[in-house]
């Protein structure tokens, strides 16, 4: 063969990237096993469409020694100088492919998938997430060993190259076997999706028959799914008559309708806490017997407590998107991350226009994950890290300041709009309940950076401090504290939307205002806008798809889930999934247990499942819910 030398380094690489992956894929599975139901039909599945996508990944690998299997002439090739930069590469990519199953390994151990959306941002806002990683594991213990580790298959693999032979080469067969190779990722890149990872109902096997590189690349060019060309869709005419419907509407877009409250509204402060991570099953009305929330325990018993609330999605832009805007998750990123998000209809607008003084107060960098801009363009202020004075700060990890030098700053600001005469609305981000779980010591009784359940502990005992400290305010009487999760701590389970998980607790606090009652009306996020709303006794015209729970009592119960493709639509004890390539599936689920089980097709749930999600797309796409005069 002319091209034995070129084509003995490819073969190598092709090698290296197989067996990388297989042994990736088999650590996952034996981490997976307590989740999956085994058999040898699956198992060849998992590792036949796994191998397939493995393939598929190196065919994109390959484009730029394509490229240089082309223009790279014999005499570089051959040269002293381009040997060794062979070997100096070789030994990267095996020390690559190395961290890469590293990688993939903490990153499933934290989401139970392989590289998503999640990954796509933390290649992006790299200060975060470098200080959180060197903060959470031994990096430099990790990298050291991975470094030893990579000579042993690099000693062997240098000896396969020595024994290569160099060959004379005319341009026209380099560019004959550049040409094909190249063919294969872009025939992979017309061909091939996500899709065909999903072999089975159970959501650990379709992770494992996948790749993580190719997960990643899907998730950065998928990072915008539009809704009417990846999901079921029906005449947008019929959607939005259906959308008008089940929100009431009165005029053609299915959004708008005039909420009116009688008498005066109700000029209350408002202090939202979205609390980073608070999953339901944290609480001991929940069934924890951990005694980690003794202070939200107490409030639970002090408040108007909603028990049967869902998250709307997995990640945190999720949760803000929801709260502010009431819209039920579109598929791909979210709106708080997409371009065009200025001045819709939102929380902040309405109260803004009511005489509030906004602030979105975190305490963190807000560029990350573009909060600041979004916030800052949908009707509030913006106090972040920046704003925090060397003399406010206590502690700090690498997401930011610690909970409680938070709170301390929202009081701070509270009573700024007080002796200015004006009613404030703070909309609060935290950020302690989040790896890397440190926080300042001699708190609680548990010690920083030992886990998930010190970092609960902490944010609790810090909600507890903001109330403590908020009562010795004179604008404490006047004044609602609504603590929410931003969503839960994780989804990971057999399913794709496993319903228990997205259960998270909501807290209305205030003491001769609201009077403390539990309530167990299922209820979405997109609902909590409305219900504030609707305490403060404000009459506004409305676009937003929540309905206030305590006041609007007709219709269905139901509430919205979802990950960055797969969208969860609850009715009673029903779930509608809608998914990519036209999907969608129906289940019955019993919530004391948690089981979901499969059902027919019900035309009902799916044409109600296609007001509200093709209608929000329609609506997002169209800015019909744009703020209006």
């Amino acid at each position: 063969m002319k091209l034995a030398g070129r084509s003995r380094f490819i073969a190598l690489l092709f090698a290296i990237t197989l067996v990388t992956s297989l042994i990736t894929r088999t650590v996952l599975l034996v981490k997976s096993l307590p989740s999956l139901e085994l058999s040898p039909l699956l198992l060849a599945k998992i590792y036949g469409i796994g191998l397939f996508f493995d393939c598929v990944t190196f065919s994109y690998i390959l484009i730029p020694f394509a490229l240089l299997l082309v223009l790279s002439p014999d005499r570089l090739s051959n040269s002293r100088f381009g040997r060794a930069g062979k070997l100096v590469f070789l030994f990267l990519y095996i020390f690559a492919m190395l961290f890469n199953g590293v990688s993939e390994y903490t990153f499933f151990d934290e989401f139970a998938t392989r590289f998503n959306f999640i990954a796509v941002d933390y290649l992006i806002y790299t200060t975060e997430v470098v200080r959180n990683i060197h903060e959470s594991y031994p990096v430099t213990l990790i990298v050291c060993s991975l470094l030893v580790l990579s000579l042993f298959p690099f000693i062997p693999a240098k000896r396969y190259l020595d024994g290569s032979y160099p060959a004379a080469t005319k341009f026209t067969a380099r560019a004959g076997a550049g040409g094909a190779l190249l063919m294969l990722p872009l025939c992979a890149f017309f061909t091939v999706d996500l899709g065909l990872s999903e072999i089975s109902p159970n959501n650990y096997a379709n992770e494992l028959a996948s790749n993580g590189l190719y997960d990643l690349f899907s998730a950065f060019r998928n990072n915008e799914l539009d809704y009417a060309r990846f999901y079921p869709t029906r005449q947008t005419g019929e959607v939005m008559a259906r959308l008008r419907g089940v929100l009431h509407g009165t005029d053609a877009s299915g959004l708008g309708r005039h909420v009116r409250h009688d008498g005066a509204e109700k000029r209350y402060n408002v202090i939202l806490v979205c609390e980073e991570s608070l999953s339901a099953e944290f609480l001991s009305d929940f069934g924890n017997r951990h005694g980690i929330t003794p202070n939200l325990d107490r409030l639970a018993r002090e408040s108007l407590f909603f028990t049967h609330l869902y998250a709307s999605g997995t990640r945190t832009v999720r949760g803000l998107e929801a709260i502010n805007l009431s819209i039920p998750p579109l598929p791909g990123t979210a709106i708080v991350k997409r371009p065009g998000h200025e001045n819709l209809f939102s929380l902040g607008a309405v109260m803004r226009k009511h005489g509030y003084d906004n602030r979105f107060v975190y305490g963190g960098h807000g560029y990350f994950d573009n909060m600041n801009h979004f916030f800052a363009s949908n009707g509030y202020d913006i106090v972040d890290r920046t704003d925090f004075a060397a003399n406010e700060v206590t502690f700090a990890n690498a997401w930011g300041v610690c909970d409680e030098d938070l709170f301390d700053k929202t009081i701070r600001m509270g009573d700024l709009s007080h002796a200015a005469g004006r009613p404030f609305f703070s909309f609060v981000m935290t950020t302690s309940n989040h790896r890397p779980y440190t926080y300042p010591d001699g708190k609680i009784d548990i010690p920083s950076h030992t886990g998930r359940d010190g970092a609960v502990k902490y944010a609790d005992y810090a909600i507890g401090q903001l109330i403590a400290k908020a009562k010795k305010q004179p604008w404490f009487k006047d004044t609602i504290f609504i603590i929410v999760a931003d969503h839960c701590a994780g989804s990971a389970r057999k399913v794709a939307l496993p319903i228990k998980n997205y259960e998270i607790p909501l807290f209305v606090y205030a003491p001769g205002i609201v009077t403390p009652q539990r309530n167990d009306r299922m209820m979405s996020q997109i609902d909590i806008a409305p219900t504030l709303l609707g305490l403060l006794n404000i009459s506004y015209s409305s676009r937003f798809f929540g309905r206030d729970v305590l006041h609007d009592t007709g219709g269905p119960e139901r509430a919205f889930i979802a990950t960055y493709q797969k969208l969860g639509y609850i009715e009673g004890d029903r779930l509608l999934v809608l998914g990519p390539q036209k999907k969608a599936d129906y289940y019955r689920f019993d919530r004391a247990s948690g089981t979901t089980v499969e059902t027919p097709a019900e035309s009902d749930l799916l044409m109600d499942g296609l007001a509200y999600y093709q209608g929000s797309a329609y609506a997002y796409k169209n800015r019909l819910n744009r703020i209006t005069n």
